[in-house]
């Protein structure tokens, strides 16, 4: 690693010692400058929603911030989280220095050179010992694009790695390969606006208000008095607004929408004109779902004939009807195909590609899109095929590099991944930007696998994040706010967020680490013109050319700010896909002018999909049963989910912001019917322990009638609540059922 390759990682001008000394000057920081009252614009990193806020600097540096009111996404809203945003990067315990552990096992500063030079030796180490394939990497919904796109490229196409894949399989692989067979191509058809727009709302899984808090904001918008049908077994906040609640038993959800589909078939109450003109294998699906009756239906769902025929009815008279889901679908056994039968309802009825309309999947992370898009795990860059010879033909030739060097098929799954460290053909394991060690379902054995990797590498803001704690280096990275880049949210849109604020000690953005990284692995040529995130996205652009996702009409970070975002498509001839023929210059310069018309577009507006025949396909199976009901040695069933607006994942940020720890409950705390309590003889807020086949916790008991006999929940932000879950996937996502598992709940002591 030289000199001049280190200096390049920075932003402003550092003296060799400053650079090179464990706790010097603060890596990648920019010089602060006389900006004294100055405000800028930046997209929120938390979630899905892509919220806007106005960063309010001083001497170039932000010193606070408020929502920005100019905004198509959230209109001058901002969650707690967001509004603290700026307060968890002053946290005491953030990594400001590279840390390596040492022959006693403690983890103790190093300067950059070691630690770059030590990452290189051992992991090419690792390769040469046991061939390429034996390192494999674990990333992240959380980094700009550009940052993913970096990392995937650098670890698949200059290191040789074959294995890579994110944490957003925990929340939106379902999502994605729904999407991609229905469709042909991952495409959320949907715009916010549809929130307002929509006269019948069906969340299926989601509990909007904590979740998503903005979002619930944009339905309460809605002038239209809509009607909202939560469909969840728990009466979340969300459900107790809504004008329908249905209490299904868990996993429950495909027979309840097959049975659905049965009563619109069989009244007539389906839009012929549009299956016939738009869609494959309907009639098949007809047939399938002739022996969901609402007999049928009501045995497997526990609810009422009244209210499944009151949710069909209430399908039947909206004009314009929405469907959306988020993990409640997607974290299941049998995920893909549920989202489908959801995806079906939409189709049947015509639900889709007008306003107020479609089948929507709401995204997890903050730029879990950007990851599912560019961040070349299991989809090569820009939406292509691994699999795919002109795919990878286009790719190496836009990135100018042998096309060998591109793996032919897509990465093992992130379980797989794990899976292999176990079996010992994964030796050395990068991870960045995510805690697996806390959010990995089935945390003990998580815990077992990643002690037994050979070369744990974490590159986290903080160094006591739980897999941090086991790595055998840990790289320090900036956070949000400290560096440059885009997202792109659920309603793919493109926001900029910026950098305003130095970040600590020496801890560098994962754009440079992943530079310095490539100098030192000696592939560093490769990526010459990937000096800058702008840069990367000028070529992000042309790797979109001629996708679904063409963002080829996007001129820079500055149209994305003037245009309130960009949602893609955009191409260079126009909003839809080049591939379909739309083309006009005049409309696109039209566009480019008109903030507005940029601010919010739909998919499929001309009934044409992604599918070579340009139709949507009618997906369907039979449901199958829980992987682990409850039993006599287990009776409860366990759910999971969202605490409160305040918490997020593995609260490795908002547990540090006194305010947002305030705003939630100090201890694990489990729901539990007050039925079931008595039964058990547990009294409210006494602590109890849950347990599974795989583990124990122990927590505070809140009797409440929102869970339902037979029920319990704890929230997932906990540090252990992944010791009870169960490692079980849906066979085509891959994603973990977190949802639901077998428990039993006693007293302390009993």
């Amino acid at each position: 690693m030289t000199e001049s390759s280190l200096m390049r990682a920075f932003d402003g001008p550092l003296t060799r010692d400053l650079l090179l000394s464990p706790g010097g000057f603060g890596l990648g920081q920019v010089p602060a400058k006389s900006q004294p009252d100055a405000v800028t614009t930046s997209v929120c990193g938390y979630c899905s929603t892509g919220c806007s806020l106005n960063l309010h600097l001083k001497e170039g540096e932000a010193i606070s911030l408020s929502p920005n009111t100019n905004y198509p996404v959230n209109h001058g809203m901002a969650c707690p989280k967001g509004w603290e945003a700026l307060t968890v990067l002053d946290a005491p315990d953030r990594a400001t220095t590279p840390l390596l552990r040492d022959a006693g096992g403690k983890l103790k500063p190093v300067d950059w050179n070691t630690a770059l030079q030590t990452f290189v030796t051992r992991m090419q180490g690792i390769q040469s010992r046991h061939g390429d394939d034996s390192i494999a990497f674990i990333s992240t919904g959380q980094m700009a694009t550009e940052e993913m796109a970096f990392l995937g490229a650098l670890a698949k196409f200059g290191m040789g790695m074959k294995h890579g894949d994110g944490n957003t399989r925990q929340c939106m692989a379902t999502a994605v390969v729904a999407y991609k067979q229905a469709f042909g191509f991952d495409a959320p058809p949907y715009t916010y606006a549809d929130f307002e727009e929509s006269d019948t709302i069906v969340l299926v899984g989601s509990n909007l208000c904590l979740a998503h808090p903005i979002m619930w904001e944009r339905v309460m918008r809605n002038k239209h008095k809509p009607e909202i049908i939560v469909i969840d077994p728990r009466r979340t906040e969300t459900a107790m607004a809504a004008t329908l609640h249905l209490p299904l038993a868990p996993k429950s959800d495909m027979d309840l929408f097959y049975g659905i589909a049965h009563i619109l078939i069989e009244r007539g109450w389906i839009d012929r004109e549009f299956i016939d003109a738009h869609t494959t294998g309907f009639d098949a699906f007809a047939e399938f779902v002739l022996p969901f009756t609402i007999e049928k239906v009501v045995a497997a769902t526990g609810l009422s004939a009244e209210s499944i025929e009151r949710f069909a009815t209430l399908i039947h008279e909206g004009k314009r009807v929405s469907f959306w889901w988020t993990m409640g679908v997607n974290q299941s056994h049998q995920g893909v195909r549920t989202a489908q039968s959801l995806i079906n309802l939409a189709l049947m009825t015509g639900n889709i590609g007008k306003p107020g309309t479609g089948a929507n999947s709401i995204t997890g992370q903050c730029n879990a899109m950007g990851s599912r898009l560019f961040s070349n795990t299991t989809g090569l860059l820009g939406g292509h095929d691994f699999a795919n010879a002109d795919h990878r033909a286009k790719v190496a030739g836009i990135l100018g590099i042998d096309e060998a060097r591109i793996p032919r098929e897509a990465s093992w799954a992130y379980h797989e991944i794990l899976e292999g460290v176990l079996k010992g053909k994964i030796r050395g394991l990068w991870i960045i930007c995510t805690n697996p060690a806390h959010s990995w379902i089935n945390q003990r054995l998580c815990h077992d696998i990643l002690d037994r990797v050979e070369f744990l590498v974490v590159q986290d803001m903080y160094h006591t994040t739980e897999t941090a704690q086991r790595a055998h280096l840990v790289l320090p990275a900036a956070g949000w706010g400290e560096k440059d880049g885009t997202f792109i949210n659920s309603e793919r849109r493109l926001g900029v967020f910026k950098k305003v604020r130095r970040a600590p000690g020496q801890a560098l953005s994962d754009f440079s680490i992943f530079r310095l990284i490539a100098d030192a692995w000696g592939c560093g040529k490769m990526f010459e013109k990937w000096d800058s995130p702008e840069a990367v996205f000028q070529i992000l652009k042309q790797l979109s050319a001629g996708q679904p996702c063409d963002i080829t009409g996007i001129e820079d970070y500055r149209m994305i700010e003037a245009c309130g975002g960009i949602q893609w498509p955009l191409s260079e001839r126009g909003t839809g896909n080049a591939e379909r023929g739309v083309e006009s210059d005049v409309v696109h310069s039209a566009l480019r002018a008109s903030r507005s018309a940029l601010q919010e577009r739909r998919l499929f507006e001309d009934g044409r999909f992604y599918h070579p025949d340009g139709r949507a396909k009618f997906l369907f199976e039979a449901p199958r049963p829980m992987p682990e009901p409850a039993s006599t040695k287990y009776p409860l069933v366990l759910l999971t989910g969202r605490g409160t607006a305040s918490q997020w994942h593995t609260q490795t940020r908002t547990s540090k912001s006194e305010v947002l720890r305030k705003l939630y409950p100090q201890r694990l705390y489990v729901e539990i019917n007050p039925t079931d309590a008595r039964a058990l003889s547990i009294t409210p807020n006494e602590i109890v322990t849950v347990e599974s086949q795989r583990g124990h916790v122990t927590a505070q008991a809140f009797l409440t009638p929102s869970i339902s006999v037979g029920q319990v929940f704890i929230p997932m932000h906990e540090s252990n609540a992944n010791q009870l879950t169960d490692a079980v996937f849906d066979p085509y996502s891959k994603q973990p059922s977190y949802k639901s598992c077998a428990v039993r709940v006693t007293r302390i002591g009993t």
